[in-house]
């Protein structure tokens, strides 16, 4: 994992900059180690997500039924 730090310019609605200020306060946290956090939590479901999603596109793929996996070979 790389630990650089990189400056990157956001656009962000003034309701999320008061959300995040707030919370920054309540949890004495710097507004920058929120963001990432909540970055990481979003990656970590997005990433579980997506393998769910081919889990679940490969298993259509690849299941078929007696009749399907049978048909047209002969013995």
């Amino acid at each position: 994992m790389d630990d650089r730090k990189i400056v990157l310019p956001l656009s962000l609605s003034g309701d999320t900059v008061e959300e995040l200020m707030t919370f920054a306060e309540i949890k004495k946290r710097p507004v920058d180690s929120l963001v990432e956090e909540a970055l990481q939590n979003y990656f970590e479901k997005a990433y579980r997500e997506l393998a769910e999603k081919n889990l679940m596109d490969e298993n259509a793929q690849t299941n078929l039924s007696y009749e399907e996996f049978w048909d047209g070979v002969d013995l």
